[in-house]
């Protein structure tokens, strides 16, 4: 096989899948039980994703609610989807499923008030779910290109070896994936507050460098609104127990994930990712499972997540590649770990690991499964719209 391709399946949109999963979605947090019991009863390839949102959030809120799991539907890890609602959600289900059908994925639908209780819709909700596996078997896969790879690239539990070692290095390999003609994603918005000067100077155009500044002051709006100083709360505790010292040090290291070239867009949390988009922002908050899902939900079929002091977040839609700058991290969570990047540390060239974290990338969207998939961590929760903003701003577009 070509350094440039992949073995992956390929989905009635075009889009590309390196999983294959049935994903059992619930419409609020009151059907998420019930979306957890019908996928941990099924085989291995069904995957939820349990969310905290109620059933009638205020309509911004219920759109982004909308858009993301529309989303995951659409995400090409997914070979068919199973919207579970307990029937009087704000939000229609049978609308929401025909917005998913336009991907061309088998899509079916149940509620718990229709089903008859807890014990009918398990019961209705397996036999949906039996005929979704089904379907999902006759996939296979076959040759596909990088270029139609969305990666993904977070960090959390970061220390003074994030910004030095495994970001970098991770920035290496989103470059060679751009080169490749794909797409990397970094988020997290607060994350590179005090920072943002630079991404805005790589942005391809002025109308990329206003939505990424627009971006970044709303943050900081939503932040004074509660009463929070991100500039000056900025590193975290745990940050600062790792050796980072101001919120410059913590944002120069969290923007290293995106490389040297031209950023692209800024896009809207849950909003639909470029397929060959090279480098972009998805505008999330700082909450990893959060960032992750709302990137998941705007088809990233995979995640690098770089982590000095250690993490296991996973998800459960898109594998989640673990890259690591801290040796003693590295020694301690061996098992946790996919990609030791401290080497660097000790003087490997960043461009070397790069180079490796690139070819995990495609041996991991060629089948090899990650330390987070093997242990079974699949973290999922949506980003919430708070009140104060909806009254004081409304949703960001």
């Amino acid at each position: 096989m070509s350094e440039s391709t992949f073995d992956g399946y390929h989905r009635p949109d075009g889009r590309i899948g390196i999983r294959n999963y049935v994903a059992v979605v619930p419409m609020s947090a009151t059907a998420s039980p019930i979306a957890k019991r019908l996928a941990a009863d099924a085989e291995h390839m069904v995957r939820a994703t349990p969310h905290q949102l109620p059933l009638h959030p205020p309509t911004p809120a219920r759109e982004q609610l909308e858009r993301v799991l529309v989303g995951i539907a659409h995400n090409p890890n997914v070979a068919g989807t199973l919207f579970v609602g307990l029937g009087t959600e704000s939000t229609a289900i049978e609308e929401l499923a025909d917005r998913a059908a336009r991907a061309g994925k088998p899509v079916e639908t149940m509620t718990i008030h229709d089903a008859g209780g807890v014990s009918g819709a398990i019961e209705s909700g397996s036999d949906h779910i039996v005929s979704l596996v089904d379907d999902a078997r006759d996939a296979t896969r076959s040759p596909a290109s990088m270029e139609s790879l969305i990666v993904g690239l977070e960090c959390g539990g970061s220390d003074a070896t994030s910004g030095l070692a495994s970001n970098p290095v991770v920035g290496r390999a989103c470059d060679r994936l751009v080169a490749a003609g794909g797409t990397g994603v970094i988020s997290e918005t607060p994350e590179f507050i005090g920072a943002e000067h630079i991404l805005a100077d790589r942005c391809a155009d002025d109308a990329v460098r206003d939505r990424l500044l627009a971006c970044v002051d709303r943050r900081e709006r939503m932040a004074d609104l509660m009463g929070v100083d991100f500039r000056g709360a900025q590193p975290s505790p745990g940050n600062q127990e790792g050796g980072l010292t101001t919120i410059e040090e913590k944002s120069l290291g969290a923007i290293a994930k995106g490389g040297t070239t031209p950023l692209q867009d800024v896009i809207a949390y849950g909003k639909s990712l470029p397929v060959g988009g090279g480098f972009v922002v998805m505008d999330t908050p700082g909450y990893d499972v959060e960032s992750v899902s709302g990137k998941v939900a705007g088809g990233a079929q995979l995640v690098i997540f770089t982590t000095g002091r250690g993490s296991t977040t996973g998800n459960p839609i898109a594998p989640v590649i673990k890259v690591t700058g801290n040796p003693e991290t590295a020694a301690r969570m061996a098992d946790n770990m996919d990609v030791d990047a401290s080497g660097v540390v000790a003087g490997e060239r960043i461009d070397d690991i790069g180079d490796d974290l690139f070819e995990t990338i495609r041996a991991v969207a060629d089948g090899q499964p990650t330390a987070a998939e093997r242990f079974g961590m699949a973290e999922f929760a949506i980003n919430d719209i708070p009140p104060n903003e909806i009254a004081s701003m409304g949703a960001p577009e």
